[in-house]
């Protein structure tokens, strides 16, 4: 009974980990928006979490892998260049873009155009050639299916809205400028296309920062330090644009204490307790797990959307959102079946040499007994 509720606790725990993450990460969303709609450059605020978010993981990462030791020095010009690139594509260009397009639209567009992610990554990898396509497979077939649902439901996001979900008596007689600003999840005017587009381009961004990572933690295999370092450079990338961006001083002062709250849990959040989650839910239960959850996003945005909200969440956004969420799944299952099939091919070859190499072995026993 103990080892049952033990493994029980073993599949609930990381799912249930997991939800309250995408569940987190909208509701900050959100309130990002909220302090965007309120008067909060994005600039700023990208700035400001990214000094709180590296000032934390720069000691952490150290303590994380104290235990831990490597003859590769971080300190090395290729491993530098990296980092450069790292914090440029990871964090000064990803984020001040996505943040920006948030100010632009809303955190349901936001979710559409998170599921674009491995869609970008995939075309990334073809136009780089890591990729080979063999059409007589069904993981490719699904990779390529999933790539043109996600494009299709994005692009319905941008072009058609549709009416809103829900509407009441107080928001059809008050214009939406007019409605209490305690939260906003939809602000007018709106530049909902302009704002798609940047969020786009931050998810290009990170699929380039994904390549670049990957290719890092080969030759320095100690991810919180990179982090620490390539937040680190990216802070101080950040900070040198916004001051061309945002020259009025008056725009680093935070006008409510609700903003600094904000800028806290946000740069905590992301920095420490999202990262430290998902590195270990993906050492738990493999690499595919973890992003197998952003398509909850949709779920809580449509709620929070329609439960906290009025005159906020359009059918046609919702609509298109789902439509990204199958193209996304349907790629994520190409992408699954491929390692799967990675796998057999390896277990093949180390059979073909195992059959190879018994010939020889037995030659070797006969002559030791002569």
């Amino acid at each position: 009974m103990v080892e049952e509720t033990r493994e029980r606790m073993r599949e609930v725990a990381p799912f249930t980990v997991m939800v309250i993450m995408e569940a987190c990460t909208i509701a900050l969303t959100i309130l990002a928006k909220t302090a965007l709609t309120g008067g909060l450059s994005p600039f700023v605020f990208v700035v400001y979490t990214n000094v709180i978010g590296s000032s934390l993981l720069l000691p952490f990462s150290f303590l994380y892998h104290r235990r831990e030791s490597t003859q590769q020095s971080l300190f090395t010009f290729p491993l530098l260049l990296r980092i450069f690139f790292l914090g440029l594509t990871g964090i000064a260009v990803s984020q001040n873009l996505a943040f920006l397009g948030l100010s632009y639209s809303s955190p349901i567009v936001v979710c559409a155009t998170g599921l674009l992610l491995p869609c970008l990554s995939f075309l990334l990898s073809i136009i780089l050639r890591t990729t080979k396509l063999d059409w007589r497979r069904s993981s490719s077939q699904a990779k390529m299916m999933g790539t043109l649902i996600s494009l299709a439901g994005f692009i319905f996001v941008e072009l058609y809205r549709g009416p809103f979900i829900r509407t009441s008596p107080i928001s059809l007689a008050r214009p939406l400028q007019a409605l209490p600003k305690l939260l906003v999840f939809y602000s007018t005017p709106n530049r909902w296309v302009l704002g798609g587009i940047l969020l786009a381009a931050a998810n290009l961004s990170v699929s380039i920062w994904n390549t670049i990572q990957m290719g890092t933690v080969k030759h320095y295999p100690q991810v919180m330090k990179v982090a620490s370092f390539y937040s680190l450079v990216g802070t101080i990338q950040c900070f040198v644009f916004s001051l061309f961006m945002e020259r009025d001083l008056d725009a680093w002062k935070l006008k409510h204490n609700r903003d600094l709250l904000l800028i806290v849990v946000t740069g905590i959040f992301g920095s420490i307790i999202r990262s430290n989650v998902h590195l270990a839910c993906t050492r738990m239960k493999g690499p595919f797990y973890v992003p197998m959850f952003k398509p909850f996003g949709i779920l809580f945005a449509t709620i929070f959307g329609t439960s906290f909200f009025t005159n906020s969440l359009q059918y046609g956004s919702v609509i298109g959102t789902m439509i990204a969420g199958t193209g996304y799944y349907a790629l994520m299952w190409g992408q699954i079946r491929e390692a799967e099939l990675r796998k057999e091919l390896d277990v093949e070859k180390m059979g073909d040499i195992t059959d190879l190499n018994a010939p020889l072995l037995q030659e070797e026993e006969e002559d030791a007994k002569v």
